[in-house]
């Protein structure tokens, strides 16, 4: 079966092949799939893919552009802000035009300030997502080159690697051990070995195994094929287009849509409530109703999604500062989720400059023979005598100031084969011979891997070695033998029967930085492990050297030898993971995924991005392979962990203002709504006017657009924080009375101390709930003593005077009586000093006593998603 004809798009061009789908493309053979698609070996032209791209479109199933009608729209799908402007529009063609023209005025103002914030974030989501591209290497015109996976197109010709996420779906043309991880369509986390040999029609896509699935991730090798559906038309662009266009929820979002239902149900009983009391009182029916309309409006959070916007927006902008790219800014909320960290040693827990301290000989003594063969047995590129690249052991040995006079020797042996180290031998072995015809092979690599295929191993040597783990120094094992001169080819079966040569012994002493960030990460209550392909001893010496607890280490063998349930156990004691590999690293990662906490994973090379790819946060830094930050969501412009810990200090800052702004809404604001259904049951007229609440609630909501700037208490960012519903419904229902015991207060004040009537009372009381609601942020915003201890923003306190002053002034400005305003006595206003006075004291009581009895623990785990994989992986073919 083939799929739908597509059409070039330009007027008078042929049309382009017919796109294949994958399960058809996996019964043909490579040469008939290459030909269906008009394409060769070498790739398309320029200009041919440039032509398809046109008529396929691009490879993406996602779009990322910050549009002002779609932000403006989310303002506006409030039903409730719809229908209190429709019952203004009602009022006004009855009559009531200025308190018509009012309510719009000041919805509009409302709605503004909303789309004002939320627009500007989403800009710099789209600027940031611009910062950030996934390449892959294509060829075209018989020369391979890197473009934007989104530029893919059906025929063009891919090369894949270890670590890679496929691109697009692909016919397989050539394989080299090619395994991939399909789990993103299949759930299945075991790899599939992959070939070039036809499938039997009717095999289901799970089986394609001569075809590489886009969204899937090369777990070991490497391959080459054709592209034969782009975008919505692979198997795993149809899945995520079924998912939906817009983003998956975080746990953070969740949490956000879950109390915004809250108050929207306590809207919806007090809205009713209200409208029903204020017709049994045979109140006018428009004024009903739009004064209950207007509460509701006031409960309801309309500037959370601006306030939490603004916060990832301007969290992205200091972490950009503090060296810390996050490609997506829900990555910010996720570094703040994270428990478990596991590293790489090298180059974050030590300097990661590796030198050659000396070589010594099969006796334990120093020699020259080690590092000779070293060097002939050795993968760094070489230019005029300096190593330009390769590992960094490699470049070591080639660049020891001890080897300047051994690369004369060296020039005289000729290679003839080479296998090259792999993470399962831990070896790398050469087939060299020298001047007079005589070959030997060559091998070196993990000590006690080396020295168990040697005949015979000297006690010096053995006694050599333990004394230089012992002092954390690298060691490579370098062992060799004579073999015929007709031996031309080189196999794992030629590592036996060696003679051991000696050591090479490196240096990669701890950063000084380091134990100040182990203690900082600590500090966040974050568990750091350690993965590393290193020796055990050394690897254990480092960590102790750097004051970071070694409970357990646990070896690539262990981890080999344990099943799903045993390796829980081994991860939840053990600290240190050494001499383990690629397929290691990823499934340590996975079964602590398993148990339910959120596990972030740094690394750098090649070998790291199978790993990266399986945490919930893959951290890797600026001077890393492309390979490993492309699987990255996040990365450090500096390899420190002083940087990563600054992110995740950012992510908690930010669910604590949110938090607060969270917790405002649940106390005054909430208690100041409910006084208002209350004064109905016994006032003659409305406690105040539907304008004056929608403007109350305007300044309330404008005062509140600094909290993203606010500091955070430390004690706040010791740990991972959980949204709580139960917990902000127990606030409400505890601070909220409050809150309303003051309002009646006043209420008592005006009406029996000055005797007012309903523009004197409704002045007083905007004036006091204002005031009330918007002051007591210092209160919410810390469990500390507000100023003494905790101190905020300079930006949020100029906010909060600000609105507290607007709304003091407005009644006796010109336009005040317009807004059912009048001038207040000044007598009434300095006894709402003392009366605000009281109302702080009384919160700050209260919060004693609530925190010591709604203190709980964070839940230690959190269930886990279906469709978040997808959504993620998507992320990286977005337009």
């Amino acid at each position: 079966m083939t799929g739908l004809r597509v059409r070039a798009s330009a007027p008078g061009e042929a049309a382009v092949p017919e796109a294949l789908t994958v399960t058809a493309a996996g019964v043909l053979d490579a040469t008939a799939a290459t030909a269906r698609l008009a394409s060769r070996a070498g790739g398309l032209t320029e200009a041919e893919a440039a032509r398809r791209l046109r008529a396929y479109g691009p490879n993406a199933v996602r779009s990322h552009r910050a549009r002002a009608w779609a932000v403006l729209g989310r303002q506006l799908r409030s039903p409730l802000l719809v229908l209190l402007l429709g019952t203004a529009c009602a009022s006004f063609f009855l009559g009531e035009r200025g308190d018509a023209v009012i309510i719009g005025a000041i919805l509009a103002a409302s709605v503004g300030l909303g789309f004002g914030n939320e627009y500007r974030a989403e800009r710099a989501a789209e600027s940031l997502h611009a910062r950030v591209r996934h390449r892959c290497v294509v060829h075209r015109g018989g020369r391979p080159v890197s473009i934007d996976v989104t530029d893919l197109v059906p025929g063009d010709v891919v090369e894949i690697r270890l670590g890679e996420v496929v691109p697009a779906d692909l016919r397989l043309l050539d394989v080299t051990g090619l395994e991939c991880v399909e789990s993103v369509l299949t759930g299945e986390s075991l790899p599939v070995a992959k070939s070039t040999a036809p499938v039997p029609p009717g095999t289901p896509s799970a089986e394609l195994t001569c075809c590489a699935l886009m969204g899937t991730v090369v777990h070991a090798g490497s391959g080459r094929g054709v592209v034969v559906a782009t975008g919505g038309r692979a198997e795993f662009g149809r899945v995520a287009v079924a998912l939906g266009e817009h983003r998956p929820e975080t746990e953070f979002q969740i949490g956000l849509r879950r109390f915004s239902m809250l108050l929207v149900r306590v809207a919806a009983v007090l809205t009713g409530a209200i409208f029903a009391i204020n017709l049994v009182l045979h109140r006018p029916l428009l004024d009903a109703l739009l004064f209950s309309l207007a509460i509701a409006v006031g409960i309801s959070p309309q500037l959370l999604p601006a306030v939490v916007s603004t916060s990832l927006a301007a969290g992205s902008r200091r972490l950009a500062r503090r060296k810390v790219l996050v490609k997506r800014l829900v990555c910010i909320e996720d570094l703040g989720d994270v428990e478990v960290l596991f590293t790489d040693k090298t180059g974050t827990l030590t300097e990661g400059r590796i030198a050659l301290l000396h070589a010594a000989g099969a006796d334990g003594h120093t020699s020259d023979t080690p590092l000779l063969l070293g060097m002939l047995c050795n993968e760094a590129t070489v230019d005029d005598g300096r190593a330009t690249g390769g590992n960094p052991l490699d470049t070591a040995i080639w660049d020891a100031p001890a080897s300047a006079a051994l690369r004369a020797r060296a020039g005289t042996y000729r290679r003839v084969a080479a296998l090259p180290f792999d993470h399962e031998r831990q070896l790398a072995s050469v087939l060299v011979e020298d001047a007079d015809g005589n070959r030997r092979v060559i091998t070196k690599g993990a000590p006690e891997v080396l020295l168990a295929r040697c005949a015979d191993v000297p006690d010096a040597l053995r006694a050599a070695l333990d004394a230089e783990f012992a002092a954390g120094n690298r060691v490579i094992a370098v062992a060799s033998r004579a073999v015929p001169a007709a031996h031309a080819a080189l196999t794992p079966d030629d590592e036996h029967d060696l003679a051991p040569d000696g050591l090479l012994v490196f240096s990669d002493p701890p950063k000084p930085s380091a134990r100040t960030a182990l203690d900082r990460l600590a500090g966040l209550g974050i568990t750091v492990k350690v993965l590393t392909g290193d020796n055990p001893v050394v690897a254990a010496k480092v960590c102790a050297d750097l004051g970071l607890p070694v409970t357990r280490v646990v070896t690539g063998a262990d981890v080999d030898a344990a099943d799903d349930a045993r390796l829980a156990e081994l991860i939840a004691t053990a600290t240190v993971f050494a001499r383990v590999g690629p397929e290691h690293k990823a499934r340590i990662v996975a079964a602590q995924r398993r148990t339910g906490v959120d596990v972030a994973f740094l690394g750098d090379g090649v070998n790291d991005a199978v790993a990266l790819h399986a945490a919930d946060v893959g951290i890797s830094v600026e001077s890393g392979t492309d390979v490993a930050k492309d699987a990255a969501d996040v990365v450090l412009l500096e390899k420190d962990l002083n940087v990563l810990a600054d992110g995740v200090t950012e992510g908690r800052r930010i669910f604590a203002n949110t938090m607060k702004y969270v917790l405002m809404g649940t106390s005054s604001n909430f208690g100041n709504m409910f006084s208002a259904a209350g004064a109905s049951l016994f006032l003659p007229f409305l406690p105040m006017l539907p304008s004056q609440l929608l403007l109350n609630n305007l300044l309330y909501d404008a005062s509140q657009l600094a909290i993203p700037t606010d500091t955070v208490d430390p004690e706040r960012l010791a740990r991972p924080a959980r949204w709580d519903v139960p917990f902000i419904r127990r606030f409400m229902t505890f601070f909220g009375p409050i809150s309303s015991l003051f309002d009646f207060a006043t209420f008592g004040l005006l009406l029996w101390g000055f005797h007012a009537g309903p523009t004197l009372f409704r002045t007083g009381w905007f004036v006091e709930s204002l005031a009330t609601q918007t002051l007591v942020i210092f209160a919410v915003r810390t469990r500390r003593i507000p100023f003494f201890r905790s101190r905020p923003s300079v930006p949020l306190l100029l906010s909060v005077f600000g609105a507290v002053g607007a709304g003091v002034l407005l009644p006796v400005l010109p336009f005040a009586r317009d807004l059912g305003f009048r001038p207040l006595p000044g007598t009434l206003l300095l006894l709402l000093v003392p009366l605000l006075a009281v109302y702080f004291v009384l919160i700050e009581i209260g919060k004693r006593v609530f925190y010591r009895a709604a203190a709980r623990p964070v839940p230690a785990t959190r269930p886990r998603r279906t469709g978040y994989r997808v959504h993620r992986r998507a992320a990286r073919f977005t337009r």
